[in-house]
C-alpha cells in the first residue's frame, strides 16, 4: 500500500514539474519592461528563438552537423513544430 502511495506521489511531482516548466518561445517573448512583445518585435524574437532551439538538434545520424539542403529541410520542419 505504501509503495503505491509513494509511486503516485513521485508521478504527480514529475507531472506538476513538467507543467510548470514552460520554456517555450512564446513564454519567453517578454520585453525588458516585463510586458509581452507585440508586432514586429515579437515576430523577430520568435524567429530567432525557434532557430536557436533547432540549430543544436540539426545533426545527422553520424553525429556530424547537417549542411545545405538537409539542414534547410530539417530547420523548416523543426521551426514549425517548435
Amino acid at each position: 500500500m505504501m509503495k503505491r502511495i509513494f509511486l503516485a506521489a513521485i508521478v504527480a511531482t514529475f507531472a506538476a514539474g513538467s507543467a510548470l516548466a514552460d520554456d517555450t518561445c512564446e513564454s519567453k517573448a517578454v520585453g525588458k519592461d516585463g510586458k509581452a512583445l507585440a508586432g514586429a518585435a515579437k515576430t523577430s524574437f520568435m524567429k530567432k528563438c525557434k532557430e536557436d532551439a533547432c540549430t543544436p538538434k540539426a545533426v545527422g545520424s553520424d553525429g556530424k552537423p547537417l549542411a545545405g539542403a538537409a539542414k534547410n529541410s530539417f530547420m523548416k520542419k523543426c521551426e514549425v513544430s517548435a
